[in-house]
This record gives structure tokens, sequence and C-alpha cells, in this order.
């Protein structure tokens, strides 16, 4: 019996250490399906793996543009489906939130903007509902040192059917180069400094071997190989960890594809402007 007690015991006080050793971040991105595809999956597990705990809320509505945000600001609606992801990694999903319910629900370290993927490359529909919302959630937001970040998302597949391609000449770089433009400007004149360059993550991956494999249906990212590829950017601009070498990876993708996306977002953290290809065997952990 006390052979038992101990070593409950000493589980327990591992267990603390671990805990107390470990960062914890706090991310809430004011989003639609692209943040589900950015944060929900695999970022804690990426903390996990380096010593980082993150706590993750995600205010969702499908397709919602930065105009839309604020108009649910403005009329006060309760229309989100609040999805978080806790310091344990449990995942709850509340529907019917308002938006300053969300700020308010956590101390948030960072909280994200990003516009529809339909809209992404076009600067003239950021504005003035980005720096309205960046406006209100200063004034509401509960932890006065948050930081803001502008989440640049990823251009669609070049066989996509969506019927926002055409705004974009139906072309995978034109789009891609539209988003760099819109977001880097569009962060610049809301005071945002800090950019998730998942758009230029993704195009590094998509000039490696791997190829145009990262979206599941022309825009939203495959449920392991894109999304992965998401996280790992995440992850590396919040923790100011490099993601190489990190030893979670989801089950479904290779050794090889792994280390590829890994290096995919460090090189996107690192130039978030541009494309760069995608080099092996280098250490740059």
């Amino acid at each position: 019996m006390k052979k038992c007690l101990l070593t409950l015991w000493v589980f327990i006080v591992l267990f603390t250490i671990h805990a107390w050793s470990q960062d914890t971040i706090k991310v809430l991105a004011v989003g639609n399906s692209f943040s589900i595809d950015a944060v929900e999956n695999y970022l804690y597990e990426l903390g996990q793996a380096d010593g980082v705990t993150f706590i993750i809320g995600n205010l969702h509505i499908s397709s919602c543009s930065l105009e839309k945000h604020w108009s649910n600001v403005e009329s006060g609606k309760a229309e989100y489906s609040y999805r978080k992801i806790d310091g344990t990694g449990k995942k709850a999903t509340a529907p019917g939130v308002s938006l300053l319910q969300g700020i308010n629900d956590e101390n948030w370290d960072y909280i994200s903007f990003q516009q529809n993927s339909a809209n992404s490359g076009l600067t003239g529909t950021y504005f003035p509902y980005l720096i309205q919302l960046t406006a209100f959630v200063r004034e509401h937001v509960t932890n006065p040192q948050a930081k803001f970040l502008f989440h640049q998302t990823w251009a669609y597949a070049q066989n996509s059917k969506s019927d926002a391609f055409p705004k974009y000449k139906s072309d995978q770089k034109y789009m891609y180069e539209s988003i760099v433009k819109a977001s880097r400007k569009a962060a610049r004149k809301a005071g945002i400094k800090m950019i998730v360059p998942s758009g230029t993550a993704i195009q590094n991956g998509r000039g490696s071997f791997i190829g145009d494999r990262f979206c599941r249906d022309g825009h939203h990212l495959t449920l392991d190989l894109g999304r992965y590829t998401a996280a790992c950017t995440w992850f590396e601009t919040l923790s100011g960890k490099s993601v190489i070498g990190n030893s979670f990876a989801p089950a479904t993708i290779t050794p090889l594809e792994a280390i590829t996306v890994q290096r995919a977002a460090h090189q996107a953290v690192s130039e978030p402007f541009k494309v760069t290809t995608v080099r092996l065997g280098v250490n740059n952990r």
C-alpha cells in the first residue's frame, strides 16, 4: 500500500513539474472555416511535443467576411459557433455566442483576424471593417498586453471549381500574390504587426515534390497534410520555436512529407511574403 501511495505521489509531483515547465499560449481566431483548418487541428499537439500548451478559441461562421464580423459587432448578434480547445486538449463547441463573449472568455495572448477566402486578395473589401474590428477588440479585450495577428490564408488549388476563383483569373499564382499584397497592406494599415503566413507555407509546399495536394475540395485544406502545414506555421509564429524536427505529425503522412511541410512553414515564417524552395538535408532548427 505504501509503495502504491509513493508511486502515486511521485507521479503527481512529476506531472505538476511538467505542467509548470510548459509555456501556455492563449490564442483566439475571429474567423471562418479557414480558421478551423488552421488552428483546430494539430496546433495543440505540436505544442505538447515541444513544451508549449495552447488554449485555442475559434469564433466561427462559415465564409464569414470582415464586413460580416463588423456587422455582428454593431448588431450584437450571437451567431458564432465558439469552438474551444482547453489546456488539456479537450474540445468543446458552444453555439449562439457573440464576438464580445468570445473575446472576454479568456485573457487571450493573441487574437487573429482574417478575410474570407473569396475576398482575401481584394484589398478594398478589408476596409473599414478591419480597422473597426481591431478598435473594438482593443477596447474590450481583458488582457491589455494581447497582440493582434493577421492570418494570411492560402490560394485555391489550381483545379478549383469555386465560384470565387474567376475573381483571380482562375490562376493560383495570381491569387496567392493578390492575397499577399492585400493582407500585407491591410495589416499595416490596421497596425497589426504580426502575420501568420499560412498561404506562403502552403505555396512553398506546393513547390516541393508534394505538388498541389493541399486542398480537399479546391479551397479547404486536406485533413492531414494541408491542416498540418497550417498548424506548423501557427506553431512557429506563436511560440517563436522552430517547427523543424518537432516530433508530432499525423500518422497518415510520411516522415518525408512531415519534414517537407515543416520546412515549408519554417521558411514562410522567415520570409512570409514570397515563395521559397523547400530545401531538405539542412538542419535549420
